[in-house]
């Protein structure tokens, strides 16, 4: 049997700045159509994000979301998306934890 792959929010507050996003301005737009992108991509191949060494995960994510695996998703003009994979006996989840621009990125990981 093969495992059904859906794409989820880490919490509830960021599936409502996701929606909120088509009602924003152009950039924010097109920051939507990205994310949209990466779940038509993750919902294909949940391994798609390049994965992130244990060693560089934010506390943050371990204590919120109980993580045992990070990955990262490069979206155009320079945004990332954060993810991790939830696996159990009939799906396999990715879970959208965080998006930002490269330089908040680089500051969240510490770069």
């Amino acid at each position: 049997m093969n495992k059904q792959i859906e794409v989820g929010f880490g919490t509830e507050k960021l599936k409502k700045e996701f929606e909120s996003l088509k009602n924003g301005k152009f950039e924010d737009k097109k920051l939507r159509e990205f994310l949209e992108r990466a779940i038509v991509d993750l919902k294909n191949n949940p391994l798609c994000g390049a994965k992130i060494p244990q060693n560089l995960w934010p506390r943050e994510y371990c204590k919120k979301f109980n993580i045992n695996n990070l990955r990262k998703y490069d979206l155009p003009d320079g945004w990332r998306l954060i993810y991790t994979i939830k696996i159990n006996e009939v799906e396999i989840l990715a879970v959208f934890l965080e998006w930002f621009n490269h330089k908040d990125y680089e500051r969240r990981f510490g770069y």
